[in-house]
C-alpha cells in the first residue's frame, strides 16, 4: 500500500510518499530500505535549509504559528 509519511524538521514538514508492505512476519508492516533512505534525505536536506532538493521528493510545506 502507498503511504503518506510527514517529515517535521524547523519550519517545514515534507509529506513523502512510501510502499508499506505488511507480511505474516513479526515485523510487518515495514517499508523497504529504498524508501527509507528517502526519508532520510529527504530530512537531511530540510535540516540544510535546501528545500528545493527536498522536493525533488517529498511535497514540502511551511508552518507558521496560528494565532489565538
Amino acid at each position: 500500500k502507498r503511504r503518506k509519511k510527514l517529515i517535521h524538521e524547523g519550519k517545514y514538514v515534507a509529506e513523502v510518499e512510501v510502499e508499506v508492505m505488511t507480511n505474516d512476519d513479526e515485523w510487518a508492516p515495514y517499508i523497504s530500505l529504498k524508501d527509507a533512505y528517502k526519508i532520510d534525505d529527504v530530512r537531511e536536506a530540510l535540516r540544510r535549509g535546501d528545500i528545493r532538493t527536498a522536493a525533488t521528493s517529498a511535497k514540502v510545506y511551511t508552518l507558521s504559528p496560528v494565532s489565538t
